[in-house]
């Protein structure tokens, strides 16, 4: 069998630096939004970091990352997904002057890459704002954030021109209008913030992200930035219209993060829900013009689909991040977020038909409480066939939607090897490849092993996808 994954394609995997390096006061780091989040999205900020907050120790990659690297490395990983800690560089995120302790980690960490030919694929602002930044400016519904960020983000183009190629900007800048504290480092209350304040937030992202694609190209005109998007494709529940019209509604909430990306410009069906809802962006002289500076790329993570309804007691809050009605022709993971692999060839199709432009799944997986077990040769192993059933289903409709003419640069795993749940900060919630020996109870030897996954993935880098199994095979 052929395969339709081109030569050249970017198999890898996934992290975010504050759901595994841990060493959160170590070398200089500052606090991070993380830092007082124990218990994920969902739960309460801490004043002070508590023990019970897992991500303070996250895997330990911050001491292991060379063993990590090597085992991605036998994987065949041609690209890794992480971010930096942007606390590690400017410990309270307003300094004149970066940390030269942290800037020297990420040296290393990509050096240890580049020594696999594995490229790192670096996210500049993964849900982690400076606390000092949160607490002192209210993260970013200040105008100020929008210069801390271009010195951040200068200061990281330019220490890592010749060894980083492949640039994010924001994760999932979309999740601000469902998590602002955790997506934008906004410390006003969920319930207490306006629609006018989130949405200059919104603004003041959207114009550092192209600040950002500006002087990233001025930096390394050979670097590719790209934008990262929260990919959820919404389905209508039924055929009444009424129920398209919400669907398309509750997508345009989605596609306006990419369409000012990859446009340079507020599509029209924004402009129409700031007049109805009174809000007036604020626009400093210069914006538009640098809004121009577009993506090279769309990015984007893929885990669920959704379904919209008119009807508003049909829709629910229950398992996904974005609400919508759960869709009656789909299973569920143990966490309540509806399997769909043809999602991603259906989201893969959209936006490549809307941008125009080379996309980047930099986020797919399922979580999942995995058993370790003794394997044949005595080695602790994970028999996980749950994940490569959904990993291979998947990556089959990615197949799909390169036939369909996508042009699809790569696909990193979520969490390839087991981290710290940003949803529910548990490590039980499971995504790796490699299992890490440490429990939500704190205990554990942070050892590594190798799941069944980890060789099935390995395969399908090896055979460039040729290695999946369509069903009935």
């Amino acid at each position: 069998m052929s395969t339709p994954f081109p030569e050249g394609f970017l198999w890898g995997g996934a992290v975010a630096a504050n759901q595994l390096e841990g060493a959160y006061n170590e070398d200089g780091k500052g606090l991070s939004t993380q830092d007082v989040a124990p218990q994920g999205i969902k739960g309460p900020i801490t004043e002070v970091p508590t023990e019970d907050n897992m991500k303070l120790v996250g895997i330990d990659f911050y001491h292991r990352y060379k063993e990590d690297v090597k085992l991605f490395a036998e994987m065949g990983f041609k690209v890794f997904r992480t971010s930096i800690a942007w606390s590690r560089i400017f410990p309270n995120g307003d300094e004149l002057e970066p940390n030269e302790q942290g800037l020297q980690f990420y040296d290393d960490l990509f050096d240890e890459c580049h020594k696999y030919g594995i490229e790192p694929l670096v996210t500049l602002s993964h849900y982690e704002t400076p606390l000092h930044l949160s607490k002192q400016y209210d993260g970013w519904v200040n105008r100020k954030l929008v210069g801390f960020y271009e010195r951040y983000a200068r200061t990281v183009f330019t220490r890592y021109k010749d060894k980083v190629k492949y640039w994010l900007t924001f994760n999932e800048i979309n999740s601000i209008l469902h998590e602002p504290f955790m997506s934008g480092g906004i410390y006003t209350p969920k319930d207490k913030l306006s629609k006018q304040d989130l949405y200059q937030a919104i603004h003041h992202e959207l114009v550092a992200s192209a600040t950002a694609v500006k002087i990233g190209h001025e930096i390394n005109p050979q670097a590719q930035i790209g934008c990262m998007i929260l990919s959820m494709p919404t389905y209508p529940l039924t055929p009444n219209p009424d129920d398209v019209i919400a669907a398309m509604k509750s997508e345009h909430m989605n596609y306006f993060f990419g369409d000012v990306h990859a446009r340079g410009v507020y599509p029209g069906y924004m402009k129409r829900y700031f007049r109805e809802h009174g809000i007036e962006i604020h626009m400093e002289p210069g914006d538009a013009e640098l809004l121009k500076h577009t993506v090279d790329f769309i990015s984007f993570s893929y885990y669920v689909s959704i379904c919209e309804t008119g009807d508003s007691s049909k829709r629910t809050q229950e398992g996904n991040l974005i609400g919508g009605a759960p869709n009656p022709y789909l299973k569920a993971s143990e966490w309540g977020w509806q399997i769909d692999p043809q999602g991603l060839r259906y989201v893969l199709n959209m936006f490549y038909d809307r941008y125009q432009k080379p996309l980047f799944i930099v986020e797919n997986g399922l979580g999942a409480k995995d058993e370790l077990v003794t394997g044949e040769d005595g080695v602790p192993t994970v028999n996980d066939d749950y994940r490569i059933e959904y990993l291979n289903d998947h990556l089959l409709q990615v197949g799909e939607a390169i036939e369909d003419g996508v042009e699809v640069m790569g696909y990193t795993s979520w969490g390839c090897i087991d981290l710290v749940s940003a949803s529910t900060a548990e490590l039980s919630k499971r995504y790796g490849f490699i299992y890490v020996d440490r429990h939500d109870d704190n205990t554990g030897t942070l050892e590594r092993y190798r799941k069944k996954s980890f060789h099935w993935y390995k395969d399908v880098i090896a055979t460039n996808g040729q290695s999946l199994r369509r069903s009935g095979e």
